[in-house]
């Protein structure tokens, strides 16, 4: 029932998306539409919450009159508890519904729409949410001129569009909470699916966030923390949430940083909208790498999906810093896919497990890259297994990746894992996928650590050091060789000749039968 509930409510904010953002663009709509769901989550939560504080006065939330020195009273008793709770507030006059109902009628209601949503940021001032709200509706212009050449048109588009969203009821059970957020991943998606390789800037694949979230958590069912330093829309913390409570367990804190103004606010309305409370995630916008903001902290399980070979710095000054000094080398300008691993394992626990997603070429390039793998592998002992993946999985890139699972806590003597799940994949119209019996093989060999033909072996360190010279390219590990079909040719002549005496019997046969017939046949020599 709660599947069809979700199906349903996609469905229905997927239409309203695609059929309403006339000659807009999906990714230009997408700031919209999504900002505007969540405007209608918080007012239904308000709307909620007030109601059950006012239940034993009998009175209804949206029935109290503002005016009134008892209106007063209540709303202010009311938003000092609702900012302790929430982290923010609204009074009644400015709950979705109200507005909704003004733009049906046919009232202007632009600029009460933009008072309101910045009431909702100015109610956080002050407070222990303040930073969790502040900008978070930036994206939402409603005097672009994308949503109407005048006006009125502007007006006529966005008062569609909530009224539209006021027909769907969002939190009327318990279970809605996840069955809206499942909603909201969605559309994400949706959107991610029309935005080409901008898309990598704010999405990863559900299946490839699923395995990522499951490497992770293998053997916890809870966490003290969980951190992505390039978190995009925090699907990925999400996705580990959702893994940890399918075990019964919670975590304690989820932490991120997201370069892009835009999908930093994306991930914090996707982070409310799941449930989780303002006082249980920290999340930061600035470079991760050039500027981060939980550099003394540390976390039990650390994913990531970074931007694949992204510019950086690489500053000399960071030789000096904590989260690479002891490699002697930085990673190369044109290439930070291994500052990023460094950083993360900086903030990696000791009991910790990372998971990341990377190009293939971090396994095998050489120079700085190259002593910089080594260092994880013999120095450190941090690496724990490598992991293929299909070509063409991630939005706005075709090539091949790869999955680095890292600890901390392994013993010195453990062999390397290496998976080639490469082949193991779905075809959709445009882009591979990995399907859920996939997932359960990748997840079977890291857990069996077992030799699996042509898919996984565990490899000693001294093949890997003295062999192979800590060059990581999976077909030095896995062979997936396929041996070509010998063809016996005397074998194969033979059985055309047979074939060939046969059609000459079946031939001479209708010649009789013709013949007897009195029916004159060409032969093939005529």
């Amino acid at each position: 029932m709660v599947e069809q509930h979700k199906k349903a409510l996609e469905k229905q904010l997927w239409n309203i998306a695609n059929t309403l953002r006339g000659n807009m663009s999906a990714d230009e709509f997408r700031d919209y539409i999504l900002g505007f769901i969540f405007y209608k989550y918080l007012s239904e939560r308000m709307d909620l919450y007030a109601d059950e504080l006012l239940k034993e006065d009998g009175i209804k939330f949206d029935a109290i009159d503002e005016s009134t020195d008892e209106g007063k009273e209540y709303l202010e008793a009311i938003k000092e508890e609702t900012i302790d709770h929430l982290g923010y507030f609204l009074k009644p006059n400015e709950l979705f519904h109200v507005l909704a109902q003004k733009g049906e009628n046919g009232e202007f209601i632009l600029e009460d729409l933009s008072e309101v949503l910045n009431h909702i940021e100015q109610s956080t001032m002050g407070t222990a949410a303040e930073d969790d709200f502040n900008g978070l509706f930036d994206d939402l212009d409603l005097t672009s001129n994308k949503l109407g050449k005048t006006e009125n048109a502007k007006n006529e588009l966005i008062s569609k569009v909530l009224t539209h969203l006021d027909d769907i009821d969002f939190l009327h059970h318990e279970t809605d909470i996840d069955v809206l957020g499942d909603a909201y991943e969605y559309l994400i998606g949706q959107f991610a699916s029309g935005a080409g390789k901008k898309a990598g800037e704010f999405y990863t694949p559900p299946m490839v966030s699923t395995l990522l979230a499951k490497l992770v958590t293998q053997g916890k069912d809870k966490l003290k923390s969980v951190y992505d330093p390039t978190c995009g829309s925090g699907s990925l913390l999400l996705k580990v949430s959702k893994e940890i409570k399918r075990k019964g367990g919670d975590i304690g804190g989820y932490f991120g940083q997201e370069s892009n103004p835009s999908t930093y606010n994306l991930a914090r309305m996707n982070m409310i909208l799941h449930g989780v409370h303002y006082r249980n995630f920290d999340i930061q916008q600035d470079d991760t790498l050039e500027q981060p903001h939980h550099v003394e902290k540390r976390f039990e399980a650390v994913v990531a999906n970074p931007p694949f070979s992204a510019d950086w710095s690489a500053s000399a000054g960071f030789l000096t810093d904590e989260r690479f000094q002891d490699y002697g080398k930085l990673a190369p300008k044109g290439k930070a896919d291994f500052a990023f691993v460094q950083h993360m394992i900086h903030q990696l626990d000791e009991n910790g497990t990372m998971a990341v997603v990377l190009p293939h070429g971090v396994l095998f390039r050489g120079s700085a890259e190259g002593h910089i793998r080594k260092h994880l592998i013999k120095d450190k002992n941090y690496l724990d297994a490598v992991i293929g993946l299909p070509a063409n999985i991630f939005y706005g890139t075709g090539i091949p990746t790869c999955i680095l699972l890292l600890k901390k806590n392994r013993d010195i003597n453990d062999d390397i894992l290496f998976v080639d799940a490469s082949q193991n994949y779905g075809k959709s119209t445009n882009q591979n996928y990995l399907r859920e019996i996939d997932l359960e093989e990748i997840l079977r060999a890291v857990q069996k650590r077992e030799f699996i033909d042509k898919f996984a072996n565990s490899v000693p360190m001294n093949e890997i050091e003295v062999e192979n010279d800590f060059n990581l390219n999976i077909p030095r590990y896995v062979d997936t060789f396929e041996e070509e079909t010998t063809v016996d040719l005397e074998v194969t002549v033979n059985s055309i000749n047979a074939i060939d005496g046969s059609l000459a019997s079946v031939n001479q046969s209708i010649d009789k039968y013709c013949s007897e017939l009195g029916i004159n046949v060409l032969s093939e020599e005529m």
